[in-house]
C-alpha cells in the first residue's frame, strides 16, 4: 500500500513547533503515513523535537524547501547565490535530522520571479543551476538525503516549467542524489499529457505532491487519478503521495499560492477527503 501524506501548509504558515504539535496527532489519527514539513526559515521548528513527536505518532516525514524573495541560484549575484546555498544545506540538515529522505521544491529561483529567456540564455541558466546546486547535492548525498527539484507553472517561474526542462537541466547531476519533484497541480497546467510526462521522468522521480486541479482535495476534480497512479507505478516511483494545498489565513502564502476562495468545505476536508480518495485507489 503506497504511503500517503499531507503538507502542514493546508493549515498553517509558517510551521512552528506548537503548530506541528497541534496538527501531527490529527494527521496520524486520520490515517496518514507521512507529514510534510516546510522550512520557510531555518529554526522555525526544531527538527529533533519534531523527530521525537513523529516517531511517537508513527508518522514519517518529508521536507520541502521554500524559495522566497531573495533566494536565487541563477541569474543573481555571488552573495545571493552563496546565501541560498547555505539555506538549502541547512534545510538538508533539518531533513536528515527529522528523518526525511528528501528535500523537495523549486531549488533554482524565488517563486514568482519570471523573466524572458532566449534558448542560449536558458542553456546558460541550466549550466549555472548545475554549478549552484552541485554543492548542495554533494552535501545531501553525505547525509543520505535526496534533492528533488520541482518544476512550477509558467506564472510562478519562467525557468523550469516541465518535466522535459527539468530532466535536461539535471542531466549532469547524479541521479542517485538529485531528481525531480512532480506536483500534479503544476503538471495539469504545463504538460500536454500528464501520464506521458511521468513516464519520461522515470528513474529521476524523487517526490510527488498531489491535489485537485484547483488546489482542493484530490478526487474533487477532472484529473485521471487512475492513469496518474498507473504511470507512477510504471515509472518505478514507490515513494509517498503528499497532498499539498494552502491556508488562506496567512496573507503572504495565500497571495503566493493565489488562494482567493475556499478550496473545500474546510481545510480538514482537503486532507480527509483527499486521503479517502487516494486510499481507495492505492489500497
Amino acid at each position: 500500500m503506497r504511503a500517503l501524506g499531507v503538507n502542514t501548509w493546508v493549515w498553517t504558515s509558517p510551521l512552528t513547533d506548537a503548530g506541528l504539535e497541534r496538527i501531527a496527532p490529527r494527521v496520524a489519527e486520520w490515517g496518514f503515513d507521512v507529514i510534510e514539513l516546510p522550512v520557510e526559515q531555518v529554526g522555525d521548528w526544531d527538527p529533533r523535537r519534531a523527530r521525537a513527536l513523529l516517531d511517537g505518532l508513527g508518522l514519517g516525514a518529508t521536507v520541502v524547501l521554500v524559495m522566497g524573495p531573495g533566494r536565487e541560484l541563477v541569474a543573481t549575484d555571488p552573495a545571493t547565490r552563496s546565501a541560498t546555498q547555505d539555506y538549502l544545506k541547512r534545510v538538508v540538515d533539518a531533513a536528515a535530522t527529522v528523518g526525511s529522505p528528501v528535500v523537495a521544491g523549486p531549488a533554482y529561483a524565488s517563486v514568482g520571479r519570471t523573466w524572458r529567456l532566449s534558448p542560449d540564455e536558458r542553456r546558460r541558466a541550466g549550466a549555472e543551476l548545475v554549478e549552484g546546486l552541485a554543492p548542495v547535492v554533494g552535501h545531501a548525498s553525505a547525509t543520505g538525503v535526496c534533492v528533488a527539484v520541482e518544476p512550477l507553472n509558467r506564472y510562478e517561474t519562467s525557468l523550469v516549467n516541465t518535466v522535459d526542462q527539468g530532466m535536461a537541466m539535471l542531466a549532469d547531476l547524479p541521479a542517485e542524489h538529485c531528481g525531480l519533484a512532480l506536483d500534479v497541480y503544476h503538471m495539469n497546467i504545463e504538460e500536454q499529457d500528464v501520464a506521458a510526462a511521468i513516464g519520461r521522468a522515470a528513474g529521476r522521480i524523487k517526490h510527488v505532491q498531489v491535489c485537485a486541479n484547483d488546489r482542493g482535495a484530490p478526487g474533487a476534480d477532472h484529473l485521471d487519478w487512475r492513469g496518474i497512479l498507473a504511470s507512477l507505478d510504471a515509472a518505478g516511483y514507490d515513494g509517498p503521495l503528499v497532498i499539498e494545498s494552502f491556508t488562506a489565513d496567512n496573507a503572504s502564502i495565500a497571495t503566493a499560492a493565489s488562494v482567493w476562495r475556499p478550496l473545500a468545505a474546510s481545510q480538514d476536508a482537503i486532507a480527509v477527503d483527499g486521503l479517502a480518495h487516494l486510499r481507495s485507489l492505492t489500497s
